[in-house]
């Protein structure tokens, strides 16, 4: 026990007698209660066993990890089985030169982590047909919200308060609309597009395909919505997108999804990298960060990050997005993903799983 602590908590018995000393206080106990307020001092109540060894703290993960029931995921949904490269795995995923990635800032990031993310964008830009992308967003529901707001500060024309949504939407992707659309003021309708008129609302989310994983063209519908000024996001698949048309070919002004089936476990359901693409006009609206590339000081070429829209540190009051993190390591494993089977690769991948679930379907 006595060694975990001494690796990683920082103050020796030593070093806490020589503060306490230099403060006048005889214990840390004593320094808490006189620097905490009374009214939120949480004192001892937990009821905390006696803490035991690293060894044995790994053994008990290991027990405790064994109960879990590993099962074969058909439910869909935006979370699909994968299969990631070895040379992935070992090299990115388990090294910790990359996996420390949490989120990126100017000052701390790396130039092979920002070329990565900015891979990441392009692979977004070249299957979504979109103008620009961000650098990741948390997830895919969290990126429909960001989307739903960035809709309502960009249709200012439009002055309706409603956000229509198709009915074969992701169902967690619903979900977190209604709780970021409530405090918002946005009136949310769930309902089958194709009979819809978009008479009365400033944006439409369509899921493409479906969650019932049925797939169809959008572009009629988007046409329509276009017709009464009404902004429109698709939800897309990243594998389906090397099959099938584009957003942008669709018309779509914003294109959401995530990178879960580039060779991202499921980790329990997520989160997983997701992205926002959308067209030039509206590059200063979108959340998160982009990375661009420029040069330094000497001429070299350089990466850098570009907009950083979201930031409150830099945009405080006016910043345009509430997502405090993107998803560097597992936007950076999708792009390797992309990068280690090529544009023909991928397509061979998605006509097997579309052969599989055809198959599937006909038994």
């Amino acid at each position: 026990m006595s060694d975990f602590l001494d690796r990683h908590i920082g103050p020796s018995e030593v070093d806490i007698v020589s503060m306490l000393t230099i403060i006048e206080q005889k214990s840390v106990a004593d320094v808490v209660s006189k620097t905490v307020p009374e009214s939120i001092l949480f004192g001892n109540r937990m009821a905390i066993d006696e803490g035991i060894s690293e060894r044995d703290t790994l053994a008990l993960a290991t027990e405790l990890a064994d109960q879990n029931t590993i099962a074969t995921n058909f439910i869909g949904q935006g979370y699909y089985g994968t299969l990631i490269p070895t040379v992935i795995q070992r090299n990115i995923l388990e090294n910790p030169g990359w996996y420390t990635a949490y989120t990126p800032y100017q000052a701390e990031i790396s130039q092979g982590r920002l070329e990565m993310l900015l891979n990441f964008q392009q692979m977004i830009i070249d299957l979504t047909g979109m103008d620009i992308s961000n650098a990741s967003l948390l997830d895919e529901p969290t990126a429909a919200a960001e989307a739903m707001m960035m809709a309502k500060r960009v249709n200012r024309k439009n002055k309706s308060n409603r956000f229509l949504i198709d009915r074969n939407t992701h169902p967690q992707t619903i979900t977190i609309l209604q709780t970021r659309a409530k405090p918002l003021g946005i009136e949310l309708v769930v309902a089958d597009i194709q009979g819809d008129d978009f008479s009365d609302c400033f944006a439409t989310l369509l899921q493409s395909p479906g969650t019932n994983g049925e797939v169809r063209d959008l572009s009629a519908d988007i046409a329509k919505a276009k017709m009464q000024n009404v902004l429109t996001i698709v939800a897309c698949d990243l594998l389906a997108l090397t099959l099938l048309k584009t957003p942008a070919e669709m018309g779509a002004d914003i294109a959401i999804g995530n990178s879960q089936r580039f060779g991202v476990p499921m980790g329990f359901g997520g989160p997983h990298a997701a992205f926002l693409a959308t067209r030039d006009e509206f590059k200063r609206m979108v959340p998160g960060r982009i990375i661009g590339v420029s040069q330094d000081t000497l001429g070299n070429l350089a990466m850098r990050m570009s907009l950083q829209t979201r930031e409150q540190h830099i945009r405080r009051d006016k910043a345009t997005s509430n997502i405090c993190t993107a998803q560097v390591l597992l936007a950076v494993l999708a792009a390797a993903y992309g990068i280690y089977h090529g544009a023909k690769g991928l397509k061979n991948i998605a006509t097997k799983v579309h052969l599989k679930a055809a198959t599937l379907a006909k038994v």
